[in-house]
């Protein structure tokens, strides 16, 4: 492996591509294509790439993206896309389809807020407007954990324990288009990593059958149930991925989610992708005038960590979830979430901070004032906004 600095549309593309052409000698690989910004660098990468076994196909529209990936996955190929906001919108029909028929497909998402009012900027609420379509979602902060995470989840989508498609997510301009340095695998180490692409409900002439049939209530519930048991694989799945990454690779990636100085901490943050960044500055910071604080970072939000998430937080008893994302009329996604995981615990106060909506800088010194208003609070309050309070 060699280090290289490029931007992390690049890192995206060269995972997917290598990923890729790893299934040439089984039944390779197809993705359908349709730019929008920030990640159409993404499929004009991909598009130049020559690959042994199947292509990357330009279509009319993200819906039909997703129906070629799905035609692709089908058939048995290792398939894949990438979208963003508006776009990942109107693909939603297929997105829902794709992961009730338990296809593995692995889609980057470069988070971008979804319009109108039209913004080209940061905003998570466009994969997490997704949450219910049984795709695994996975939140990436460095240009290194997009490398890491896009191979990852082609072997946990693809394991037969699982056989759900995955979303890989990042931040649009502040990663998408910013470079660092990145350690990028050989075809020869990903060829190792990933085994070749089997979907055991692949259609077959010689065995006829339906996909996406119409279903009783009664099968209907049976097959949710299932969704849900592999959903509850995942975990388990997902740290034999990272022990095989750390063999092959020789390096392991994050978790679920990573604790960050949380061991004594009265009081800690939870973030994902670049704001997690942001967020450990501001703990060291905090530390350092004596506030005890501390930081889980969250990577995977399908299946939502539950039982890891309060094992993390540990004896703290206060909880600041920074939002970059709002459902209107209820808050943040993640704040709902993280309610939920601490249903009966009276004692835990968990306020929820909205930042950085619409792509707007997250700032040291704005974490740091919702961490001082956290420390400072008897009892959790409405959503607060920290950009436009007295916060």
């Amino acid at each position: 492996m060699a280090m290289k600095l490029c931007t992390g549309n690049y890192v995206a593309g060269y995972a997917l591509a290598l990923a890729g052409e790893a299934n040439r000698h089984a039944r390779g690989v197809a993705a359908g294509g349709y730019p929008i910004t920030p990640q159409s660098e993404i499929l004009e990468f991909l598009r130049g790439f020559r690959f042994t076994k199947g292509r990357v196909q330009p279509v009319e529209s993200e819906h039909s993206a997703m129906a070629l990936c799905m035609g692709a996955s089908l058939a048995g190929a290792r398939a894949f896309t990438a979208s963003s906001s508006n776009g990942l919108a109107f693909m939603v029909e297929n997105i829902y389809a794709a992961g009730f028929c338990r296809l593995p497909i692995v889609m980057v998402a470069v988070n971008r807020t979804l319009g109108p009012p039209w913004n080209l900027w940061v905003d998570q609420g466009d994969t997490l407007a997704l949450r219910d379509t049984a795709w695994l979602q996975f939140y990436c902060e460095t240009h290194q954990d997009i490398c890491d995470t896009v191979l990852m989840a082609f072997r946990i989508a693809e394991d037969p324990r699982v056989l759900l498609p995955a979303v890989v997510a990042y931040d649009g301009f502040i990663v998408s288009h910013t470079s660092m340095g990145v350690d990028l695998p050989t075809q020869q180490l990903v060829d190792r990593y990933l085994p070749p692409c089997n979907v055991p409900h692949r259609l077959d002439h010689e065995h006829p059958h339906m996909a996406g049939a119409i279903l009783t209530p009664e099968d209907t519930f049976s097959h949710r149930i299932e969704v849900e048991q592999a959903m509850a694989r995942v975990p388990q799945v997902l740290e034999e991925a990272r022990a095989e990454f750390d063999s092959v690779f020789g390096r392991t990636p994050d978790g679920a989610l990573v604790s960050y100085r949380t061991e004594d901490a009265e009081a800690v943050l939870l973030a994902c992708t670049s704001v997690a960044s942001t967020a450990r500055e501001a703990v060291d910071s905090l530390r350092a005038r004596g506030a005890a604080v501390g930081l889980v970072k969250l990577k995977q939000f399908r299946p939502f960590p539950r039982a890891p998430l309060r094992e993390a937080v540990g004896a703290a008893r206060r909880i600041g979830v920074l939002d970059r994302n709002i459902s209107p009329g209820s808050g943040g996604v993640f704040w709902g979430e993280t309610c939920t995981t601490f249903t009966g615990r009276a004692d835990v106060l968990i306020q929820d901070y909205l930042v950085g909506l619409g792509g707007g800088d997250v700032t040291p010194d704005i974490i740091e004032r919702a961490a001082v208003d956290l420390l400072g609070r008897e009892r959790a309050g409405e959503p607060a906004w920290p950009e436009r309070s007295g916060v």
